[in-house]
């Protein structure tokens, strides 16, 4: 399965949407796309997980290289719609210390 990517962006807030698959095929993309948006000053970042059907360790790796980019410039992410499944993945390899994870759903960039 393939990983769609929509980013809705308002000044310096962007809510991306990710629906399908975080794997070693999709992760690249993922991660040249998450770059362009975190290298920009000050940027809040909202990552919609809710239609994420899978994710492994690349996707994970994904997600640490976003946050280091985005707090060297001075930015914020969090994540929301986090599944059960996503939520253990997180919490196993330690990463809900390090990332705002939530599993609730909120309203989009307005």
């Amino acid at each position: 399965m393939n990983l769609s990517i929509d980013v809705q962006e308002a000044g310096h807030e962007y809510r991306i949407t990710l629906v399908g698959e975080i794997d070693a095929y999709t992760a690249p993309n993922l991660k040249e796309k998450f770059m362009e948006i975190a290298e920009k000053e000050n940027v809040k970042i909202t990552i919609d997980l809710t239609n994420v059907a899978y994710m492994d360790s690349t996707g994970l790796g994904v997600f640490i290289a976003l946050l280091k980019a985005i707090k060297k410039n001075n930015g914020s992410l969090k994540f929301v719609g986090v599944s059960d499944r996503l939520k253990r993945l997180f919490d196993i390899t330690g990463l809900t210390d390090i990332l705002n994870v939530n599993s609730q759903v909120e309203g989009g960039v307005k």
